[in-house]
């Protein structure tokens, strides 16, 4: 019988282990700024992560991007959007889900789902007393570039980052 898991079985280029997943603390413009520092793991696909150098463990994006946040207690995404559908299963913790133009709230415990429609702005937060782990899935196989508030990219910018023409994050030279 042959050994599934030799490294020659295609499958393995299927699997993602989370062990083995390098996180980047910097794949949006807006993880610099503290209330916004968090952890993306791109397990399936590149999503829309501003970081070029974000790898997703699983390349073959068909239809669907899979990727985790990690985050400190307090912690999340600014308000944004993006032209495709975003479902949030919160895997450990609590979370709100912030949506609409004002930030309206609502919370997330394990295992819930929000699916917030593209154009939609949305964001999120840890409001657990621990780390807490939650899952993004994005519509298409090139889910597009996230649109984030004029007040954000300002923020961030004053942080030393910026995006490029093409929605890349680039270091500010001081």
């Amino acid at each position: 019988m042959p050994d599934s898991s030799a490294p020659t079985d295609p499958i393995n280029e299927r699997i993602a282990r989370f062990k083995e997943l390098t996180p980047s603390p910097q794949a949006f413009v807006d993880t610099r700024l503290p209330e916004h520092m968090r952890d993306i793991y791109n397990v399936i696909g590149h999503g829309v992560t501003e970081d070029p150098s974000l790898n997703p463990a699983i390349t073959d994006a068909q239809d669907f991007n899979l990727t985790y946040i990690g985050a400190e207690p307090g912690k999340g995404a600014a308000l944004h959007d993006h032209p495709t559908v975003e479902v949030f299963v919160p895997m450990t913790g609590r979370w709100k889900i912030l949506w609409g133009e004002d930030g309206e709230e609502i919370e997330l415990g394990p295992f819930d789902v929000i699916s917030v429609p593209p154009g939609v702005m949305r964001g999120f937060r840890n409001i657990s007393d621990e780390h807490a782990f939650m899952m993004a899935i994005l519509g298409g196989s090139n889910s597009g570039k996230v649109t984030w508030a004029k007040k954000v990219l300002d923020e961030a910018e004053r942080s030393g980052l910026k995006l490029d023409a093409d929605g890349n994050i680039v270091e500010l030279a001081d």
